[in-house]
C-alpha cells in the first residue's frame, strides 16, 4: 500500500502540481486510513470494500470534526480514482459513497477599528517590530494566505508599481495590488532591517527570521496570536482572519466578487460567495441594533 501511495503522491506534485502542504494534508489522511485497513487486517487493494470505507469513515465521527471526515473521504476518492486510472485496481469502492452535509462556516473577521488596532501594534523601535508590521499590512492588504506569504521572495514585489506576484494552490500564480500604506512598510523593512536578519547568509526569501531563515509558518501565527493578545481582542483570530477581513472589507466597499475571486486566487467564484453571506450577516446584525421597529 506504501508504493501505491508514494506513486499517488507523485502524481498530484508532478502532473497536479499541488503545493508541499496540500500534499502533506493528503498523506496524513491516506496514513489513517491505511492503518486503519491494516488495523482490520486488510492489506490488499482488491479487497477493499464500500464497506470498509463507510466503517472507517464512522470510526473517525468520535475523533474528528465533519469537515475533517469530508476531506478525508474526498482524499480517499482522489486516491482510488487514481489506481482505477492506473488500472491498479480494477474498481473503485468510494464512488458510491456520499459525503457528510456541512454547514455553511461563515468566517470569522475583524472590524476596521480592530484592524487599526492590530496593524499598529508592532513596535517600530526594533526590527523585529518593523518587519511584523511589514507582514500584517502585506496580508491585511493583498489577502495573502500564510504558506503563500512565507515563500514569497524579493523577486515577487513590484514596490514601484505597486504589485506582489504570488503562488497559490496548485501552483497557481496571481499578481495582487499592494496598495501604497504596505508598500510603504515594506520598503521601510527592506531599507532598514532585512539585512540585520540576514547577517553574513544570502537569502532569496522575503521575510526571514534571525539567522537570516526563512520565516515558518508557524512563526508567523504565533506573532499575531501575541499581537491579538496585547491589543486585547477577544475574537478567536489567526493570520487567516486577515484574508477573511481583506475579503469581507472589499465587497463592503463595493468591490465585485470576480475581482475578489481574482485577488484572493479561488478556483470557483462559489468559494468567494461565503463572503456575501457575511456582508449579509453583518447588514442584519446593524438592523436589529439601530433600526426602532427591528
Amino acid at each position: 500500500m506504501d508504493i501505491y501511495i508514494e506513486t499517488f503522491t507523485d502524481y498530484l506534485k508532478v502532473e497536479k502540481g499541488l503545493s508541499f502542504n496540500t500534499i502533506y494534508a493528503y498523506n496524513e489522511d491516506l496514513k489513517k486510513y491505511t492503518d486503519y485497513l491494516n488495523k482490520i487486517k486488510i492489506n490488499d487493494l482488491r479487497k477493499i470494500t464500500r464497506k470498509d470505507i463507510i466503517d472507517f469513515l464512522f470510526h473517525l465521527r468520535k475523533q474528528v470534526s465533519t469537515r475533517t471526515i469530508a476531506r478525508i473521504l474526498s482524499t480517499i476518492r482522489g486516491f482510488h480514482r487514481f489506481l482505477l486510472r492506473e488500472k491498479i485496481a480494477s474498481s473503485d469502492p468510494s464512488s458510491l459513497i456520499e459525503a457528510p452535509k456541512l454547514e455553511k462556516k461563515i468566517p470569522c473577521f475583524l472590524s476596521l477599528d480592530e484592524v487599526t488596532k492590530i496593524l499598529k501594534a508592532p513596535n517600530l523601535k526594533n526590527r523585529q517590530g518593523i518587519r511584523d508590521r511589514a507582514i500584517l499590512e502585506l496580508m491585511y492588504a493583498t489577502g495573502l494566505r500564510v504558506s503563500e506569504l512565507v515563500f514569497l521572495k524579493g523577486s515577487d514585489l513590484n514596490l514601484d508599481v505597486g504589485f506582489i506576484k504570488c503562488k497559490g494552490k496548485g501552483s497557481k500564480e496571481r499578481i495582487v495590488p499592494l496598495g501604497k500604506t504596505a508598500g510603504h512598510f515594506l520598503e521601510k523593512y527592506i531599507d532598514e532591517v532585512r539585512a540585520k536578519f540576514l547577517g553574513k547568509k544570502i537569502s532569496a526569501y522575503l521575510f526571514l527570521a534571525q539567522g537570516g531563515r526563512r520565516l515558518s509558518r508557524q512563526s508567523v501565527w504565533k506573532m499575531v496570536k501575541r499581537i491579538v493578545r496585547k491589543v486585547r481582542i477577544k475574537k478567536k483570530i489567526s493570520p487567516h482572519t486577515l484574508r477573511h477581513s481583506f475579503a469581507t472589507h472589499l465587497l463592503e466597499g463595493g468591490a465585485d466578487l470576480r475581482s475578489i475571486q481574482e485577488m484572493l486566487g479561488h478556483a470557483s467564484i462559489i468559494t468567494t460567495q461565503i463572503y456575501t453571506h457575511v456582508n449579509q450577516l453583518r447588514l442584519k446584525t446593524i438592523h436589529g441594533q439601530f433600526h426602532p421597529r427591528a
